[in-house]
């Protein structure tokens, strides 16, 4: 049986080689090659490939939608996962028997995104992401961010810089710094105003007026808009979307201005940190001396540390 088995294998790969061969070139192209390989692979009669085919839906998962949450506003949406039956079979055919373990996935983006909801607000990344991510206001506290960026860096750790336009023109070096070492840089408003009492003009004068500032000195776009103390209103977020940007939030906050020590702003953290969370902070001597402990602890709790774009992503 083995010997006929092997005999009909060595007709389906001649056949294969006749019909991917080109004789106006009188070579085999990559992409001819690389189908042999898989037809190599994807052997139709091998019993492991039909159980991977067959057991394969009881491991995936369906994408969900981006969404709007009644309380949480714009929600992110999640990638699904579907079982690769090919590279899941490659690296199970050496032990010759079906692996859970060995199973490779390939991510199915959801049919909703963020981009496709109306304007609104965003306060953390999926419910179900287990990623949470640094929101740093900047106004003030210069002298602090070569610190925390050494911190962020040491730890292989990308934050998200909400920096104010007046404040980026008066310490341009500063936004470079951040920019350089591949943080991202958010629009902060341009002189700290309570943004739910401005006028549309006014909303739109210190958003642009910021994103201005902050272009000339990183040559990038801003996406990201914080309103200072968190104070925003309907028109806000919408003249911020009109600009293409996204108004982000928080979840949970160090309160790190009060100058807790870093004790209190650990259990502050610690104990409401939760999958999507945005935790928000500035640049504070608290931060100085707790980012390090306050890194290590969300990571013995099995969360990853990214920037805004990661923790939005729809990517699992």
């Amino acid at each position: 049986m083995s010997r006929y088995k092997n005999f009909i294998n060595l007709i389906v790969f001649a056949f294969i080689v006749l019909l991917t061969y080109n004789p106006s070139y009188n070579v085999f192209t990559t992409n001819d090659v690389e189908s042999l390989k898989s037809v190599s692979v994807m052997n139709i009669n091998d019993s492991l490939y039909k159980e991977i085919e067959t057991k394969k839906s009881k491991y995936e998962v369906e994408p969900q939608d981006a969404f709007i949450d009644e309380v949480w506003h714009k929600t992110p949406g999640l990638n699904g996962l579907q079982v690769d039956i090919e590279k899941s079979y490659n690296k199970m055919k050496k032990q010759g028997e079906f692996s859970e373990s060995l199973l490779v996935y390939k991510q199915v983006p959801p049919k909703v995104s963020l981009e496709d909801l109306p304007a609104s607000p965003i306060y953390r990344g999926h419910p179900e992401k287990k990623m949470v991510s640094f929101l740093i206001n900047v106004s003030w506290g210069g002298e602090f961010i070569p610190d925390i960026l050494t911190i962020l860096k040491k730890n292989n750790v990308k934050a998200t810089f909400f920096i104010e336009g007046k404040w980026a023109k008066e310490n341009a070096n500063y936004v470079k710094m951040i920019n350089e070492q591949g943080h991202t840089i958010g629009n902060h408003a341009y002189n700290h105003p309570d943004m739910a009492r401005l006028s549309n003009t006014a909303i739109s004068k210190q958003l642009t007026q910021t994103n201005d500032v902050l272009e000339a000195i990183t040559g990038k776009k801003t996406k990201w808009f914080a309103p200072p103390s968190g104070s925003f209103s309907d028109q806000v977020v919408k003249t911020a979307n009109q600009l293409d940007m996204e108004t982000i939030l928080w979840t949970v906050d160090t309160i790190d201005w009060k100058n807790p020590s870093v004790s209190v702003m650990m259990n502050r953290v610690t104990r409401k940190i939760h999958p999507g969370a945005t935790i928000l902070m500035h640049p504070t001597s608290s931060i100085v001396n707790g980012l390090p402990n306050l890194i290590e602890e969300i990571r013995n709790q099995g969360y990853k540390l990214g920037s805004i774009e990661q923790l939005l992503d729809e990517k699992r």
